[in-house]
């Protein structure tokens, strides 16, 4: 294998999070191919011209774009698949095509699998002749990378291969620091369940509740989600770290789709779209995975009452309160 192509980092998705990840890493000299099928994107990013689906911030010449899966798979070995989980299945079945097993392939979904629920990795060893599989997850915001701004993110393998090349390949300092975990299970329900608590924080600020009960939502989200991770096989400790708590902090701002839908949702707005972010998706998802397992998660039972039009927020919101005073 070349050296070129062992330094060479590939991304799947031109998206928010896909241009901002590869924008930081170009700026500090790391070759980045960027695969989109938007043939307006991988123009605008080859041109260097500007495009309305692309940051404002003009993207470093090291970035390159393609619109061919064929070329991403030759010319790189590491690949971050930056996508939604509505899509990420297909992505995978496409790329797997053309990877093999000398790839590693790490997610950056923060949410469930759609439709099967599944966690992104159990996907990705569907459709991948690779077994080197891992997340990327944490509390970065696309917006902060754009910037310039510290961030800090936490990637997660069964494979000590993925953790210590995605160390070498994504840190790039001073901007984005990467710490590793073993907890793959825990690293992908802590990040996905971050962003449905994100909704109900959303929620909480938009119906006026003040910082004791946010607090007291918080905390609950952590012990929650530790539950459900340790039933599902992950470590409780994982869900207070970066990837749980740590995202959940940084997305409690209005710079959050998920939190922006719950400041939408406690105004009683439930639209049709109510349910597209990954964060709505995750709590839904989320829901029925803890009723599956048997796992009691009246937070995220209430948020998903919510997004699915069975509960008025002040009612779930009441609900959670209720059933959380008993569990104390």
């Amino acid at each position: 294998m070349s050296a070129r192509r062992a330094d060479t980092i590939g991304i799947v998705g031109a998206g928010p999070f896909g241009t901002a990840l590869g924008s930081v890493l170009a700026r500090g000299g790391k070759r980045v191919v960027l695969w989109s099928r938007d043939t307006a994107v991988v123009d605008a990013i080859t041109r260097q011209r500007k495009c309305p689906r692309l940051p404002a911030a003009p993207l470093p010449e090291p970035l390159e774009a393609t619109a061919d899966p064929r070329r991403l798979a030759s010319e790189a070995r590491f690949v971050v698949m930056a996508v939604t989980s509505t899509n990420v299945r297909e992505r995978a079945r496409e790329l797997g095509n053309f990877l093999d097993g000398s790839h590693i392939v790490v997610h950056a979904v923060g949410a469930l699998a759609a439709p099967t629920n599944e966690r992104v990795s159990e996907v990705l060893q569907q459709g991948l002749p690779t077994l080197k599989i891992g997340v990327l997850a944490g509390p970065t915001l696309p917006a902060d990378l754009v910037d310039g701004q510290y961030s800090s993110m936490v990637i997660a393998s069964a494979f000590d291969e993925v953790l210590a090349e995605g160390r070498r390949l994504l840190n790039t300092p001073p901007t984005l620091r990467v710490y590793s975990s073993k907890d793959l299970a825990g690293v992908e329900l802590a990040s996905a369940l971050s962003g449905a608590y994100t909704v109900a924080l959303g929620l909480c600020d938009g119906l006026g509740m003040g910082p004791g009960p946010r607090a007291v939502l918080i905390t609950r989200a952590v012990a929650e989600a530790s539950r459900l991770g340790v039933a599902a096989g992950a470590e409780a400790r994982t869900f207070a770290g970066l990837a749980g708590l740590g995202n959940l902090l940084v997305r409690a701002t209005d710079r959050s789709a998920d939190y922006q839908l719950g400041r939408r949702l406690s105004d009683g707005v439930v639209t049709a779209d109510s349910g597209r972010t990954e964060g709505a998706r995750a709590a839904i998802a989320g829901a029925e995975l803890a009723s599956k397992l048997h796992v009691r998660m009246p937070v995220l039972a209430g948020v998903a009452a919510v997004l699915s039009g069975r509960a008025e927020p002040r009612e779930a919101a009441q609900l959670v309160g209720d059933t959380v005073a008993v569990e104390e």
